[in-house]
């Protein structure tokens, strides 16, 4: 049994945002819950989130800009900001100071419910710091 994190950081790498799933589930399931509620004007994302309907469309509709690569098999490529897409590294700062927390690295709580609690007291150390 695993769980996957999703999570949104603002500019500064500070969290906004989280959702847990199962780890077998997609990353656009996370996409689906952040992305009406993003008030930011870019979203710098991985791989991944490379889904026309589901992510591109919706942002761009938006007036949002997306900075996410294409996936390696798409016939037309997009293009997109390679200089600011070395900023997404703050996500992985943010799930690198989490993983800090050995409760929540090794996931001892049996609960969704407990290990999410777990994950916002230490985003609440993160903010704090």
């Amino acid at each position: 049994m695993s769980t996957k994190i999703h999570a949104m950081v603002d500019a500064l790498g500070n969290p906004l945002a989280f959702l847990l799933t199962p780890g077998q589930a997609h990353d656009l399931e996370g996409a689906d819950a952040f992305l009406p509620q993003m008030q930011a004007d870019t979203l710098l994302a991985d791989k991944a989130f490379d889904a026309d309907k589901r992510v591109i469309e919706p942002l761009l509709n938006a007036g949002k800009t997306p900075v996410i690569p294409s996936m390696p098999g798409r016939k037309q490529p997009r293009p997109y900001d390679r200089d600011l897409f070395k900023a997404r590294h703050l996500i992985e700062n943010f799930f690198c100071k989490l993983k800090q927390f050995r409760a929540l690295a090794t996931r001892y709580d049996k609960r969704a419910v407990n290990f999410l609690a777990g994950v916002y007291a230490a985003a609440i150390f993160i903010w704090l710091n």
